[in-house]
Order: C-alpha cells, then sequence, then structure tokens
C-alpha cells in the first residue's frame, strides 16, 4: 500500500474514532441534562481565561484575537478528558467591542494588564446608559430605543458628539456588524473542530438573560435600578414585560436547532442580596418564568448558570416544568438545592473556584467526593466549577477535578440506552403566556410599514416580504447581541 494510501486510511479511522467519542459524550451529556443517569458523571467545565493560561497565550492575546482563544480551546479539547466545552468561554472579543466604541469594556493590554481578565465597567449613577425618566421610550419600542438611545451612549463612535461623528460613525456601525458575522460565522467551524479533532460536545447555544438583569446590567445600572424599584416599580415591571419577548425570540434564533444542547442564561443583579424577595416574585420572576415556559413549550431547555447564592429562590425555580431547565450551583447551598430540585432538574457545579486557586489537588479531590456523595448518586449531574475558571486555576487542580469525576463518577448501571427525542413530549407542554408586545419581536421595520413606502408592485409581493424580513431580522439581531453579548 503507498504511503499517501496509509495516511489517508490512518486519517479516516482516527476520525471514526473521534465521532465515536463525540456521540458517547454527547449520549452521556444528554443523559444527564433528562435528570437521568449515563455511563458516568459527564464533565463540562465552563473554561475561559484558564484555556489561555494552559495554552501559552495571555489574556490579551484569547480577548483580541478569537482564533488564538479558539486553538486554546481546541488545545484543552484535546488533552482533557472533557465532554463538553464551550466552543470560546471567553466570549467578549474585543476587536469588536474596540470596533463599536463601547465605553463600558477594561480591555486587557490596554485599560488594564495584558494577562488580566477583561473587566466590565459600570458607569457612575448620573451617566447611567438610561436616564429614569426614559422607560416610556424603551416600552413603546425596546428596539428603536436601543438604536436610538442607547448605542450612542454606549459607543464613542456611534455618537453624535463624536468628531466626524456621521463618517465614524457609519463606518463604527459597519464595521461592527460585518465583524459580528465573522465572528459568529466562525463559531459554527470551530463547533465542528471540537467535534472532529476532539471529540467534544459543544455545550451550549444560544443565549438569554433576565428582563430586570439587563436592566441593571446595560441600562439603568444596579445603583439607578435600585432606585427605581421604589420609585417607579409598576415601570420597572412595565419595561421588563416589553423586554421579555424579545429576549425570548433572541434566545429562539441563537439557540441549537436541533434543540439538544441548552440555552445559555447568564444570571447577575437579581440574586441575594441584590433586590428584595417582593421585588423577585414581584418583577424578576413574574416576567422570567414566561419566558422559560416558552421556550420549554418550542422544546429548548435552558441552563441556569445561576451566579451568586440563589437558595431562598429554589422554591420558585421548582415551579417550572420538570426538565426545563439545567439549575447550575455556585454559592447557592446545594444540598438544599438538591433537595428540592434534583427531583426535577439536573445539576451542575458546585466546586468552589477559589479550591482549584489556592488549594491542593487531594483537596479539590475530596470536595469533588462530598458533591458527587451528597447530589449525583441517582444521576442528573454534570460536573463543573462554581463559576467560569479564568486563569488563576491552578492546572493540576483541575486535572485533579477531571480525573477524579472521571474514575470515581461511574455508575454501575445507567439509562443511557433509553433515546428521547426533544420533541417527544412538546405537544403536552403547556403554552406560556407572555405580554404581546407593540413591536413584533424579530423585527426591526415591519413589512406592513416598508410596503405602503413602496408605489407599485407588480410581481411575487410574497418574494419581496420574505427577503425584507430575512434581512431585517439581521438588523434586529444585530443590536440584541450587541446588549446581551457584547
Amino acid at each position: 500500500m503507498r504511503l499517501v494510501e496509509i495516511l489517508r486510511l490512518t486519517g479516516a479511522v482516527e476520525m471514526g474514532e473521534k465521532e465515536q467519542l463525540y456521540q458517547e459524550r454527547l449520549k452521556r451529556y444528554l443523559t444527564a441534562m433528562r435528570n437521568e443517569k449515563p455511563d458516568r458523571i459527564p464533565i463540562r467545565p465552563f473554561v475561559a481565561e484558564f484555556t489561555a493560561k494552559y495554552a501559552g497565550y495571555t489574556c490579551q492575546e484569547v480577548t483580541h484575537d478569537y482564533r488564538k482563544a479558539f486553538e486554546a480551546v481546541l488545545k484543552c479539547a484535546r488533552d482533557f478528558d472533557w465532554d463538553a466545552m464551550v466552543a470560546n468561554m471567553v466570549y467578549v472579543w474585543t476587536g469588536l467591542t474596540q470596533a463599536l466604541g463601547l465605553k463600558y469594556y477594561a480591555t486587557p493590554g490596554v485599560d488594564i494588564p495584558p494577562n488580566t481578565a477583561f473587566q466590565y465597567l459600570e458607569p457612575p449613577e448620573e451617566k447611567a446608559f438610561m436616564k429614569p425618566d426614559e422607560y416610556n421610550l424603551l416600552i413603546d419600542d425596546p428596539t428603536a430605543f436601543l438604536y436610538n438611545v442607547w448605542l450612542p451612549r454606549v459607543s464613542s463612535e456611534v455618537s453624535v458628539e463624536a468628531s466626524g461623528s456621521q463618517y465614524r460613525s457609519r463606518l463604527a456601525l459597519v464595521k461592527g456588524a460585518m465583524a459580528m458575522s465573522e465572528y459568529f460565522n466562525a463559531f459554527g467551524h470551530q463547533v465542528e473542530r471540537m467535534r472532529r479533532e476532539a471529540g467534544t460536545v459543544s455545550a451550549i447555544a444560544g443565549i438569554l438573560k433576565a428582563p430586570l438583569d439587563i436592566i441593571a446590567d446595560k441600562l439603568r445600572g444596579y445603583v439607578g435600578l435600585a432606585k427605581d424599584l421604589h420609585r417607579q416599580p409598576e415601570k420597572v415591571l412595565e419595561a421588563c414585560e416589553a423586554l421579555a419577548p424579545h429576549l425570548t425570540e433572541v434566545a429562539r434564533m441563537t439557540a441549537d436547532p436541533e434543540k439538544k444542547v441548552p440555552i445559555g442564561f447568564w444570571m447577575h443583579r437579581t440574586s441575594i442580596p441584590f433586590i428584595s424577595m417582593n421585588h423577585f416574585k414581584n418583577i424578576h420572576w413574574r416576567t422570567l418564568k414566561p419566558i422559560i415556559e416558552e421556550l420549554w413549550a418550542h422544546g429548548y431547555r435552558v441552563l441556569f448558570y445561576a451566579e451568586g447564592d440563589w437558595t431562598p429562590h429554589l422554591d420558585s425555580f421548582a415551579e417550572l416544568p420538570e426538565g426545563s431547565i439545567v439549575f447550575h450551583i455556585d454559592r447557592s447551598d446545594f444540598s438544599e438545592t438538591h433537595r428540592k430540585l434534583g427531583r426535577r432538574f439536573c445539576l451542575s457545579g458546585g466546586l468552589p473556584n477559589w479550591l482549584l486557586t489556592i488549594g491542593t489537588p487531594d483537596e479539590v479531590c475530596r470536595y469533588c467526593k462530598k458533591i458527587i456523595d451528597t447530589i449525583a448518586s441517582d444521576g442528573g449531574y454534570i460536573m463543573d466549577a462554581s463559576a467560569i475558571i479564568q486563569n488563576d486555576a491552578k492546572v493540576e487542580n483541575v486535572k485533579a477535578m477531571t480525573d477524579f469525576t472521571r474514575n470515581y463518577g461511574k455508575y454501575e448501571r445507567g439509562s443511557e440506552g433509553l433515546e428521547h427525542s426533544s420533541q417527544e413530549t412538546v405537544a403536552n407542554r403547556p403554552k406560556a403566556i407572555l405580554k404581546k408586545p407593540g413591536v413584533k419581536p424579530g423585527s426591526c421595520i415591519p413589512w406592513d410599514e416598508k410596503r405602503r413606502e413602496i408605489l407599485g408592485i407588480s410581481g411575487d409581493e410574497g418574494l419581496l416580504k420574505r427577503i425584507w424580513e430575512e434581512i431585517d431580522s439581521l438588523g434586529y439581531l444585530f443590536i440584541w447581541q450587541v446588549l446581551l453579548s457584547f
């Protein structure tokens, strides 16, 4: 056999082995998320700047050049026995944020040292990106508000005050939109490389944030929101109700089309002690719960990445349809979480990040054993740290977490042989009720409005409408992704 044929055959065998490994890991991951027993506990660490440290890059390199971030992920995927990873957990590409001139990031190598993870810069209350008397503008048309009011305030380039503003502003929008298109298209190739080269599953797809979190994170700021909750709570509620259908639509637009891996839901400003129980129940949960129910009604599971302590709210989360979420444990009491949610949902996380930073491998192993013995004996658990793993974590401790879970976290009799379809029970899921928005989600300028501007159509109007709505939806997704992801 000639050398070229040997090499081709060797490559085909290796690809076949990786594909088999991928299918095994995918089954393991999906089985755990269905709250069942796979053959062993899946390992799904949300590794961010840790990948840079492991691959020999600085934080600046993986933050400002997503290609290096992708390579760092792939190196970890090849070297560790992990079932699933995020295609790039250093998600904020500062090349894109710089093109748009976004003011709320400290960029490694510019505003902070090159080996420090990017930071979010919240403006002081008086410089909040949304003023306290602007709730009605947001409520009337959230997408128009983001383009007309919010974007010029958060950007040093898209600004009427900037020097040469027309040229710089238009250029920034074009560069930002094209950069976003390039970046998101590259994710598809990255996911395929993870599968082909390492047999690793892409852990999540899509993005979701709670309406109240968005107001606190990117609009009013935490201090402004805290005051608004007491001074004008009815307006805060109306704003959350207006945002909810749009956040639901963006989650659907960005989710896994096969509805296998969950939508990432990042929980920020509404845990203990940021808002009162009254505001949680009557504003936050009242406007978030219908989003989760709506997504589940269409077959989408959501990963509750519960940063902070959510123990007092576990009873509320237990109201959600069984299997509709995966609950990630950060500072929540993991025994109490298992008692209240473990029969209904898959759990993940719980290993303290500080232990990965200052602990020893033996201490990491003991804590992993404690977690597994307490909440994972019946299945429905995924190993991960409490929060996103950054470059302060020791490599030997991450390896200890991995090796111990792989060896200790085996189930004698699993249920992974059962085949399930994400569509099997969709018809039986209750339909959620979201408040009807004034402007249809997914659209900036509806076709009916555009149609009135066209004097006559001699051809196929349906074709014109379809293409208009397809392109218009890209403009819609752009501004919401800037808000949610960057």
